[in-house]
């Protein structure tokens, strides 16, 4: 019957494999205490907690927590390293100190999410990867690229019409036969001329209607002559009462 420590232990291993967004199994014979602590170190500092428990079990745990897949990856003395951000760096954390740690840690395979167990090889590839922000970015250029060359092949009816009706004004605008402006005097001249002429013809000078006056007088002034008599013509009834008064003196 298991102790309650070993059940807790299950349960504390099947919590962890839950939130963990990749499992790494690595052999860890040969490796001594101060190595262990060294190691364990480095594996907190780049967020991946690294534990030795027995494969029975893990066995337990990996059935309680769905991923079974584990078991796969499991070889005599095994440590388990979950990591639980990006599985990339966890990755990358384990195979540098494998690599460069001067220890005989070496990694058996791993399991990313609910997939299928890694070998060392492919763990290898995986490691390998540029990190998330690049591998985003990465896949972003991939999405956009069909994009801009959809833009660009629908951009170019439109611009080689524009070209063609550029060239095509360009070409008016050179037959087009340039127009020389006349001068200004000589268009004012031309314009003030006619109205001149024609004032003149309409508005008669000073001397014309001082000759008019002097016309219209002198047919005024027979005129007056006729009706006012002159001033003998007052006289003459005079001699034929003068001649009477000498008869009777007679």
């Amino acid at each position: 019957m298991p102790t309650q420590q070993k059940v807790d232990r299950v349960q504390d291993i099947k919590n962890r494999l839950e939130r963990s967004s990749i499992a790494m199994t690595a052999t860890y014979s040969g490796i001594s205490v101060n190595q262990m602590i060294e190691l364990r170190r480095a594996m907190k500092a780049g967020g991946v907690d690294f534990t030795i428990v027995k494969n029975t079990l893990l066995s337990l745990a990996a059935d309680e927590a769905r991923k079974p897949q584990l078991k796969e990856i499991v070889q005599g003395p095994t440590a388990i390293a979950l990591g639980y951000d990006d599985p990339v760096e966890a990755a990358k954390t384990l195979s540098e100190f494998a690599r460069n740690g001067g220890t005989s840690l070496a990694v058996i395979g791993a399991v990313m999410g609910d997939g299928a167990a890694m070998s060392s090889p492919e763990f290898t590839r995986l490691a390998s990867l540029p990190p998330k922000p690049i591998i985003l970015a990465m896949l972003l250029g991939q999405l956009q690229s069909p994009i801009a060359r959809l833009v660009t092949v629908m951009n170019g009816p439109m611009q080689s019409l524009g070209n063609v009706l550029a060239a095509r004004v360009r070409q008016m605008e050179e037959e087009e036969p340039a127009h020389e402006p006349e001068p200004a005097g000589e268009e004012l001249e031309a314009n003030t001329e006619p109205e001149a002429v024609a004032d003149a013809e309409e508005a008669p000078s000073d001397g014309a209607r001082a000759n008019e006056a002097s016309a219209s007088e002198a047919e005024v002034a027979p005129q007056a002559a006729e009706e006012e008599p002159a001033e003998g013509s007052e006289g003459e009834p005079e001699p034929e009462a003068n001649a009477s008064e000498d008869k009777e003196a007679e």
